[in-house]
């Protein structure tokens, strides 16, 4: 009875748009639902770092690299905001990367894909880093204060972010014929998995009513995925660019742009772990975590010589 009474206040609250803080009385369920939904998501952080870090040496210039560079380190430091946020409720970092190094956890699908020339990266800042703002937005406004605290600076990051991609997309549209074949190559590789940043139709997301009555998630699947597409169109227009969608239409009714079917079977595949690059990158992972152990130990080391010395 006492927890049913404290389940009927804890919605209450969060009808009523009040931050539920890491100290507050909150379900076993939703606690769950953050650590999964918070653990992917630092995931993916720091596992996108891998994709565009391919690429700092590569880049054309100077100032390319640097750009790249800082882009690569704000993904770090997103990885980290998050990770410190699920810490709040009660589980410890080691164990969420452990879960990541061993499989067990998942992160977003995108990074399971190959960056195979310059003008992927510039195409993934325009349409991955722009998905994951229309995404991310919502967050900002969701019911966990820790998680929807580190969104806001996150979603500043992430804008600069696409419009750095967006300007590498417009320079490389406008340039040679080459560049332009090459740029649109790489729009025709990326469209779609972009769209599957999303998730799975609001009818398959097993997770996302409980995340939506929670207000942890504010808007659907595919009410973001619409989003997405609405704002991404006009700007691919303003470049002359296309998707490769020949379902795709203008309804002026609506005002919305309607596409074509996404291909599940490849979303679930890659989910699944047998994406293109799925092995390579938890590989490296893997490596960069062994690689780095000596720094665990100093670290460890010298908070017990502080410890003792107090």
């Amino acid at each position: 009875m006492r927890e049913v009474q404290l389940i009927k206040q804890f919605e209450e609250r969060i009808n009523n748009g009040e931050s539920i803080e890491p100290k507050d009385w909150m379900p076993e369920k939703y606690r769950k639902q953050l650590i999964r939904m918070m653990s992917q998501h630092a995931h993916s952080e720091i596992v996108g770092m891998l994709p565009e870090g391919n690429w700092i040496t590569r880049a054309p210039n100077l100032r390319r690299k640097l750009a790249l560079l800082a882009k690569v380190q704000d993904e770090a430091g997103h990885g980290l905001y998050i990770y410190s946020a699920t810490e709040t409720l009660g589980v410890d970092r080691s164990d969420l990367i452990e879960q990541l190094l061993t499989g067990k956890a998942k992160y977003s699908s995108i990074f399971n894909y190959p960056t195979l020339s310059w003008a992927d990266i510039g195409v993934i800042g325009w349409l991955v880093d722009g998905a994951a703002i229309v995404n991310q937005t919502m967050l900002a406004k969701g019911s966990f204060g820790p998680y929807s605290r580190a969104m806001i600076r996150i979603c500043k990051e992430e804008n600069f972010h696409k419009k750095q991609g967006f300007e590498i997309v417009a320079t490389l549209a406008k340039g040679t014929p080459e560049q332009k074949e090459m740029v649109q190559d790489a729009v025709n590789r990326w469209w779609w998995p972009s769209l599957m940043m999303f998730g799975p139709h609001d009818s398959d997301s097993p997770n996302s009513e409980d995340l939506m009555k929670w207000k942890v998630k504010l808007n659907s699947n595919d009410e973001l995925r619409q989003r997405f597409v609405d704002l991404t169109i006009p700007q691919a227009k303003a470049v002359g660019l296309t998707v490769p969608d020949p379902d795709l239409k203008y309804n002026e009714e609506t005002g919305h742009w309607e596409f074509g079917e996404i291909n599940w079977e490849e979303f679930w595949n890659v989910v699944k772990g047998n994406g293109l690059m799925n092995k390579d990158r938890l590989r490296a992972r893997n490596k960069a975590h062994e690689e780095g152990a000596w720094v665990r130990e100093a670290a460890r080391a010298y908070a017990e010589k502080r410890e003792t010395a107090n």
